[in-house]
């Protein structure tokens, strides 16, 4: 395997150096990062433009599992029933919260006059494998079960999840998709983690890279599935690349960056949906690297990976159920 890196897009490599981004998962280091994060953004910064009210909310079940918090986030003024982007937050699976880049998640809603359910997961390590896709799937039961008090409509949900978010969106899918309820009506997986197994090219292509490199992505995924990373033993609805069969899910977007640890796998992951006879649009932008839309918010690449996603958002949420 080539060492020969893909060149970075060059406004965003002016606006970022990717070398100073290196993460090292240790226990500290996400403890640290999670205090850092942890009092931005705060609600009252959110509901700043009055786009949207705001609640927060704790979902549960009749079958006892653990209580999940969440925020609903409604178009002000809005009439009816409205969609719902159901928002998985990056972060690894470790690190994150509800709040994390809902700012921009909120200028998508706004654009296609939706509501956002943004929830508060639990984090690995302390939390592993299944407990944040147990409390994803707690929260979107509750929500459909609640339809009608929120105002949102639980035939039009679209799963949106970024990098580890896109992991546990990817298996919530496959889990829906067994259950046969509720079916959502799209997912948009954004730069999804979906192999623990960390042995696709871009492993060592982009071994020596800073950001999410492989060594970061197999330390994540190290937390959160323990000593079953890497083994047979892991389920696809944990590792969505693993799953044998990909027939049956509903629309799905794909979005990766060139040079990328994720791009091999997430490219993988499309054309077998296709082969199975599936729905999914598959964006590969040159020059991305992971997350690269949130370091260069003004870059022609990151405007055009954001208008990819609203023109499919804008196509999914106009399709009849």
């Amino acid at each position: 395997m080539s060492a020969v890196v893909p060149p970075i897009d060059p406004e965003i490599a002016a606006a970022v150096d990717l070398d100073s981004l290196r993460i090292d998962l240790t226990h500290e280091f996400i403890k640290e990062r999670r205090a850092a994060a942890a009092a931005f953004p705060t609600l009252d910064d959110l509901r700043g433009s009055g786009a949207f009210t705001i609640e927060e909310h704790v979902a549960s079940t009749a079958e006892g599992t653990a209580d999940v918090s969440l925020l609903v986030c409604r178009p002000a003024g809005a009439v009816g029933r409205v969609p719902v982007l159901y928002y998985l937050h990056g972060g690894g699976m470790v690190m994150g919260h509800a709040r994390q880049n809902l700012d921009y998640v909120l200028q998508l809603a706004k654009e296609v006059s939706a509501a956002v359910v943004s929830v508060e997961y639990r984090l690995a390590p302390e939390h592993p494998h299944p407990a944040a896709l147990e409390d994803c799937l707690t929260a979107l039961t509750w929500v459909t079960a609640n339809a009608l008090d929120l105002g949102v409509d639980p035939e039009r949900i679209v799963l949106l999840g970024l990098s580890g978010g896109g992991a546990l969106a990817g298996g919530l899918s496959l889990r829906l998709r067994d259950r046969l309820d509720p079916r959502p009506l799209g997912q948009m997986l954004v730069c999804p983690m979906l192999d623990d197994r960390n042995n696709t090219p871009p492993a060592a292509q982009l071994a020596h890279l800073g950001g999410w490199n492989p060594a970061t992505n197999a330390a994540a995924w190290n937390h959160v599935l323990g000593d079953h990373c890497g083994t047979p033993a892991v389920p696809s609805c944990a590792a969505p690349a693993r799953a044998e069969d990909v027939s049956g899910l509903p629309p799905t977007y794909l979005e990766v960056g060139a040079v990328e640890m994720l791009r091999d796998e997430v490219v993988t992951f499309a054309t077998r949906i296709w082969e199975a006879g599936g729905d999914a649009e598959l964006h590969v932008f040159p020059g991305g690297f992971h997350g690269f839309d949130f370091f260069g918010v003004t870059a022609n690449l990151s405007r055009d990976a954001r208008a990819a996603r609203l023109n499919w958002l804008r196509r999914t949420l106009a399709t009849p159920r």
